[in-house]
C-alpha cells in the first residue's frame, strides 16, 4: 500500500489552531477527508497518517473520531501536555488504548525556548511515550537539530521521526544555511535510530519553485538516512501554499526516480508502515 505519512484535517471554528491566521484565504477553512479523497484516488494512495495541528487533547480526540469513520486514515499522531505531568500521564495512557493512536507531536517549532525538549520537567513524557511503545514526531527548524540530537541520545529507546526534514530554509538557500542543516541532519541519521519524513520541502521553497530547487535537499535526506529510513508525506493542506497535492507528489516521484523500485516502495509506504506499525 502507498501511504501518505503526514496529512492534516481541521475545522477552524474549533478554536484551538492558534497559528492559523483568521481570514487566510487558503487555509482558514475546514479540511475534511472528502476534500482529500479525490487526490488520494488519483495518486493511488491507499492510506494516510493524520497528524495534530493544535496543541490540545480535544483536537486529538477530534482526529481520532475522524479516523474511526475514515478507513484511509490508518493512524493519528496526537498531542498531550508535556508540561502537566499530573494530567498528561493519564491522558497518554488513555489515548494509547485507542487502536489508531500512534504517538505524539509537541509543537516545538512554536515554543520560544529552543531547548524546551531538554528541560527536566518534560523528560517524563519522553520516557512514557517510549514505555507505551508509541512514536514521537520531532517538529522544528534547523536551529533545533543539535538539541534534538541531545534528546535522542538521552532516550535511545524512543522511536522518532524527523518531520519535514527539520524544515530546511530552501527559499533562503546559501552554502552556509544548507551546510548547517545538512550537518545537523546527518548527525541525527548517523548517531541515532531516527527516521525522516520527506515532507514539507515544497512549503519551504520560494513561491516560484522548481524540482531542481528541492533536489539537493531531497538527495541529502536520502543519502543520510537511506530509503529504508525515509517516508514521504504531503503535509496537505499546508503544502497548498506552494503546490497542490498532485504537483508535490509528482515532484517527490521525480526526486526519487533514480532509486530502485524496492527503495521507492519504502519511501512511499514501507517505511511509514514499519515505523508506525500500520
Amino acid at each position: 500500500m502507498q501511504i501518505d505519512a503526514h496529512i492534516h484535517y481541521w475545522h477552524p471554528l474549533r478554536g484551538d489552531y492558534f497559528w492559523l491566521h483568521e481570514g487566510d484565504p487558503l487555509l482558514d477553512r475546514p479540511y475534511r477527508p472528502a476534500d482529500l479523497q479525490p487526490w488520494l484516488d488519483a495518486e493511488g494512495v491507499g492510506g494516510t497518517v493524520l497528524v495534530q495541528a493544535a496543541p490540545s487533547v480535544a483536537e486529538t480526540e477530534y482526529l481520532l473520531g475522524i479516523a474511526d469513520c475514515t478507513p484511509q486514515v490508518l493512524g493519528v499522531v496526537g498531542w498531550i501536555d508535556f508540561e502537566r505531568r499530573d494530567i498528561g500521564e493519564a491522558e497518554l495512557r488513555r489515548l494509547a488504548r485507542h487502536p489508531k493512536f500512534l504517538g505524539v507531536r509537541p509543537m516545538i517549532q512554536d515554543i520560544p525556548d529552543d531547548t524546551w525538549m531538554l528541560r527536566d520537567e518534560v523528560q517524563w513524557a519522553f520516557r512514557a511515550v517510549a514505555a507505551e511503545g508509541l512514536t514521537f514526531d520531532a517538529l522544528g527548524f534547523p536551529r533545533h537539530l543539535p538539541h534534538f540530537l541531545t534528546l535522542l541520545r538521552r532516550h535511545p529507546d524512543l522511536r522518532v521521526v524527523v518531520d519535514h526534514a527539520m524544515k530546511p530554509q530552501i527559499r533562503a538557500h546559501s552554502p552556509e544555511t544548507f551546510g548547517f542543516w545538512a550537518d545537523g541532519l546527518s548527525r541525527i541519521a548517523d548517531e541515532t535510530g531516527a527516521v525522516c519524513k520527506l515532507s514539507g520541502l515544497v512549503t519551504e521553497a520560494a513561491e516560484v519553485w522548481s524540482v531542481e530547487d528541492l533536489a539537493p535537499y531531497a538527495a541529502h535526506v536520502l543519502a543520510a538516512f537511506g530509503p529504508e529510513r525515509v517516508m514521504w508525506g504531503s503535509d496537505w493542506p499546508v503544502c497548498r501554499r506552494r503546490a497542490e497535492y498532485g504537483e508535490w507528489r509528482r515532484a517527490a516521484e521525480t526526486l526519487t526516480a533514480h532509486l530502485p523500485q524496492d527503495d521507492r516502495a519504502r519511501v512511499f509506504g514501507g517505511t511509514a508502515a514499519e515505523f508506525y506499525g500500520l
